[in-house]
C-alpha cells in the first residue's frame, strides 16, 4: 500500500537485509505507512530464507518455495523499493550505505538486520567438497540433486548444536525412507547440545541413535575431501555430501562501519539503537548489550514490533520504546520424522503434538507474508465521464508504453530498392537522422517510467533501450542529456537521488563511449528518466550493407520474452519474487554487443512495447516477405507463460492483440509489450549458427525462432505460427 502521492517525500529509512524483524517491519509498514518517508529494502536476493522450516524441507515435509519469504511482494505491499544487492559497508559520517556494483545509498535513519555468517569455508577443503547450510538456496539446490541419487549415502554435518543436529536428524529419516542411507554422523569439535538443558540434551542424543546417526565429539577437523572428512587424529570419516552449521559470526564489514561492537556484533541499547543514533540493529547481528541473549530467531520475531514503533518515532522525533527481551524461550527442535521436541526452563516434551505444534507456528509465521491485504482502489465519484470505469479496468501500463500506446508512430523503413541506403542493416527507423558532409548526425530520444522504485534500476533500463535505439541505426553516439522528472520530495532527498541517477548514467554512458553533457530536471507525480544521444554515421564506417530479409532467412530471437506480463503481475502483488527478479536481470542486460554480433543480418528491429509480433511483422512488410514462427522454440521468462494464463497482462496487450488477432489467440505472449527486450534478426543460415554459439557464449538464452518465407498471397504482411 503505497503512501499517498499528495505527501511529498521528506526522510530516507533505510532497512539493511530481509531478516525477520525487517520483513515483519515492512509488513506493518504497508499496513500503517509514515507520509513523507521513502522506504528502502536492501538485500542480496529477491527472497529471506526462514531456516525455521529448512529441517522439515530437508526432512521431505515441506516444498522448497515453502522456506521463502518474498521480498519482491512485501517491499511492493510497503510502498518500498528493493535494492537486489549486498552492503558492503557503512559510512555513519556522510549517513551512507555502499552497497556494489551501484552508487551508495543515503538514509536520515537505518536499520540493520543481516543475520550471521560462518566460518566453515576457512576449513581446509570445504570450499571444494561440501557446502554451507547458508545461504540457504545454494544448500537447497545441492541437498535436492543429491537426494534424488540412487547411490548409498554417506552424509555428515560439522557443528554439534541444535541445529547441526536438526539437519543430520532431517537429512538420514529423508535418506532411510529412500532406502539410501548408508552413514550420517555428526562432529563437533567440543561436547554437542550444550546448549539446551539436559534432559532435552539425552532425548536428542536418543533420537540420533535410533536414527543410526554416529555423534563424533571433541574433534578436530585437518580436511575435507570429496568422499571422506580426515579428523586431527587420522581417523577418516565417509561422507560424499557434508555441510557446515557451526562457526557462525558476525560479517566483517560491521567492524569497519565505526559502531560500537560486541565480538564483531553491533551493541545495541534498550531501543535497539546503536552508538550512532540513526542507526538501529535486531536479530543475530546485533548484542543486547543491557540483557544479552543466544542468537535465536524468537527475538528477531519479538523486536520487529519495537523497532517498527521506533523507527517511525525516531522519523517524527517522538520519545522510544524500549525492548524487554524474555528470560527464556520455547525451543521447538524437528526430530526428523513428523515428531519434534519442546523444551523451555530445562522441561522438554517431545511427539508428534509437538511437531504439529512447531508446523502451526511455522505456518502462521509464513502466512502473514503471502496473505497480504490487497491494495484498495480510490472509490469512482458519483459523477465521472462515461467511459471512465473502463479505462481503470483495463490494467496498468508499464515502462515506456503509457506514452507511445496512443502515438504508435514507430516508423517502418523504406521498402528495399537498388536506391536504398545500404549504411545499416534494414531496420525501423529509431532516430531521427541529417546528412552534414561528410558524416550524418543522428538524434534519438528516449523516456522511461513505471519499471521499479529504484531509480538506479530505472536509469540502468533506460541507459540500455536509449543506446540500442540510436546504436541500431549504425550510428556511433558521442553525447547525451539526462532529463529527469522526479516526484514531489525535499530538497535533500531531490539531491540524493538525482546522484544515484547521474552516477549511473554516467558509468553506463562511458562504457559505451558517450559522455553525458547535461541534465534537466522538473517535478511530476512519478519518477521518468529520458535520454537523448547524439552520434554520428561516417562514410568510412564498416559497411553494413543489407538489402531486406530474404526467404530462408533465420530468425534468432536474443532475449526471452514476457517483460510486460510480469511487470504488470508486479504491480498487482502476484509475481514471485524470483521471476520478477530474473525479469529485471534480462533487462538490465546491454545490448550493445549484440548488436555488433547482429552486424550480418539482412533486417533486425528492437522488440519493444508493439509486442513481438507486431515487430516481426513490420520487419515483414519492410522486407516485403512472410515469417513462419516455431512456437514452442521462443524463450520467455519464467513465470511469463503461467501468469499470461492467468490474463495478468499489460494494458497494451489490447492494443497490440487487435493489430495481430489471429497470433494473439495462438500464444497471447506474442503480444506482450517487451522493455528492454531483445533484437529480433534475419540471418541468413550459413551464420546464424556461429552467430547463436557465440550470444549463448555470452550468456543471452538467444534462439532460432522462426525463418522468413515467400511473400504471402495476401498483400498484407502475415505471420503463421506452427502449432504448439
Amino acid at each position: 500500500m503505497d503512501p499517498s502521492p499528495h505527501f511529498p517525500l521528506t526522510k530516507d529509512l533505510v532497512l539493511i537485509g530481509g531478516g525477520h524483524s525487517h520483513a515483519l517491519v515492512l509488513r506493518q509498514w504497508g499496513m500503517n505507512p509514515l507520509p513523507g518517508a521513502r522506504l528502502t529494502l536492501i538485500n542480496p536476493g529477491p527472497t529471506a530464507p526462514y531456516s525455521g522450516m529448512l529441517p522439515g524441507f530437508v526432512a521431505g515435509h515441506y516444498e522448497r518455495d515453502a522456506l521463502d519469504i518474498d521480498l519482491v511482494k512485501l517491499a511492493r505491499f510497503a510502498g518500498a523499493r528493493l535494492v537486489l544487492g549486498a552492503a558492503t559497508g557503512i559510512d555513519t559520517t556522510q549517513q551512507l550505505v555502499h552497497v556494489a556494483d551501484r552508487p551508495p545509498i543515503a538514509y536520515d535513519a537505518l536499520a540493520i538486520d543481516v543475520g550471521i555468517t560462518s566460518d566453515m569455508p576457512d576449513l581446509p577443503g570445504f570450499a571444494d567438497h561440501a557446502v554451507p547450510a547458508k545461504p540457504l538456496g545454494q544448500f537447497a539446490a545441492r541437498w535436492h540433486s543429491y537426494r534424488k541419487g540412487i547411490a548409498p549415502a554417506h552424509v555428515a554435518v560439522i557443528g554439534g548444536g541444535v541445529a547441526g543436529a536438526e539437519l543430520i536428524m532431517a537429512m538420514a529419516f529423508d535418506l532411510r525412507r529412500r532406502n539410501r542411507l548408508a552413514r550420517a554422523t555428526l562432529i563437533d569439535s567440543a561436547r554437542a547440545l550444550t546448549a539446551i538443558g539436559a534432559a532435552a540434551a539425552q532425548r536428542l542424543r536418543n533420537q540420533l541413535t535410533t536414527l543410526g546417526i554416529t555423534l563424533i565429539e571433541e574433534a578436530t577437523i585437518s580436511s575435507i575431501e570429496t568422499d571422506h572428512i580426515r579428523l586431527s587424529d587420522g581417523r577418516e570419516i565417509l561422507s560424499d555430501f557434508t555441510t557446515g552449521a557451526a562457526g557462525a559470526r558476525p560479517y566483517d564489514w560491521l567492524a569497519e562501519t565505526g559502531l560500537a561492537l560486541h565480538d564483531g556484533y553491533v551493541a545495541v541499547s534498550p531501543c535497539l539503537q546503536s552508538s550512532d543514533r540513526r542507526v538501529f540493529a535486531t536479530g543475530d547481528c546485533a548484542h543486547l548489550s543491557f540483557a544479552p541473549r543466544p542468537k535465536a530467531g524468537v527475538y528477531a520475531v519479538r523486536q520487529s514490533k519495537v523497532l517498527f514503533r521506533n523507527l517511525r518515532a525516531f522519523l517524527t522525533d517522538d520519545d522510544l520504546f524500549a525492548y524487554k527481551p524474555q528470560q527464556d524461550y520455547l525451543k521447538l527442535i524437528s526430530l526428523g520424522s513428523t515428531s519434534a521436541l519442546a523444551e523451555r526452563f530445562g522441561v522438554p516434551i517431545s511427539g508428534p503434538m509437538m511437531w504439529r505444534w512447531k508446523d502451526h507456528i511455522d505456518q502462521t509465521f509464513m502466512n502473514q507474508f503471502s496473505d497480504l491485504p490487497m491494495p484498495s482502489h480510490a472509490a469512482l465519484p458519483a459523477e465521472h465521464t462515461v467511459d471512465l470505469p473502463q479505462e481503470m479496468r483495463n490494467g496498468p501500463v508499464c515502462g515506456n508504453v503509457a506514452a507511445e500506446i496512443a502515438c504508435d508512430t514507430v516508423p517502418a523503413a523504406p521498402p528495399p530498392s537498388s536506391k536504398r541506403d545500404s549504411a545499416t542493416p534494414l531496420s525501423p527507423a529509431y532516430a531521427k537522422t541529417r546528412s552534414i558532409a561528410p558524416v550524418t548526425q543522428v538524434t534519438c530520444t528516449h523516456h522511461l517510467h513505471g519499471v521499479a522504485r529504484d531509480p538506479v534500476l530505472t536509469a540502468q533500463i533506460a541507459v540500455i533501450e536509449a543506446l540500442a535505439k540510436i546504436q541500431l541505426t549504425g550510428a556511433s553516439p558521442h553525447t547525451a542529456t539526462l532529463m529527469v522528472i522526479l516526484p514531489r520530495m525535499s530538497a535533500p532527498l531531490q539531491q540524493r537521488t538525482l546522484a544515484e541517477i547521474r552516477l549511473t548514467a554516467q558509468a553506463d554512458l562511458s562504457n559505451a563511449g558517450v559522455t553525458l553533457e547535461d541534465t534537466h530536471v522538473t517535478v511530476g507525480t512519478e519518477l521518468t528518466i529520458g535520454f537523448t544521444l547524439i552520434g554520428e554515421q561516417t562514410k568510412d564506417m564498416p559497411s553494413q550493407a543489407s538489402h531486406g530479409a530474404r526467404p530462408g532467412d533465420l530468425l534468432v530471437l536474443t532475449k526471452p520474452i514476457g517483460t510486460g506480463v510480469l511487470l504488470a503481475a508486479d504491480l498487482a502483488n502476484v509475481a514471485k519474487s524470483t521471476d520478477v527478479a530474473q525479469a529485471y536481470a534480462s533487462m538490465c542486460r546491454p545490448l550493445g554487443p549484440t548488436i555488433d554480433l547482429l552486424r550480418g543480418a539482412t533486417a533486425r528491429t528492437l522488440v519493444g512495447h508493439l509486442g513481438l509480433a507486431r515487430h516481426l511483422t513490420d520487419l515483414c512488410a519492410m522486407s516485403r516477405c512472410g515469417a513462419l514462427l516455431d512456437l514452442p522454440k521462443i524463450p520467455y521468462l519464467s513465470g511469463a507463460q503461467s501468469l499470461s494464463a492467468r490474463r495478468a497482462r499489460d494494458r497494451a496487450y489490447i492494443h497490440n492483440a487487435a493489430h495481430v488477432p489471429h497470433l494473439a489467440m495462438q500464444e497471447p505472449l506474442l503480444c506482450d509489450p517487451q522493455t528492454a527486450g531483445g533484437l529480433l534478426a534475419a540471418l541468413p543460415p550459413m551464420h546464424s549458427a556461429q552467430i547463436l554459439e557465440t550470444l549463448t557464449a555470452a550468456g543471452e538464452r538467444a534462439a532460432v525462432i522462426g525463418e522468413i518465407t515467400e511473400p504471402p498471397h495476401d498483400p498484407r504482411p502475415r505471420v503463421r505460427a506452427k502449432p504448439i
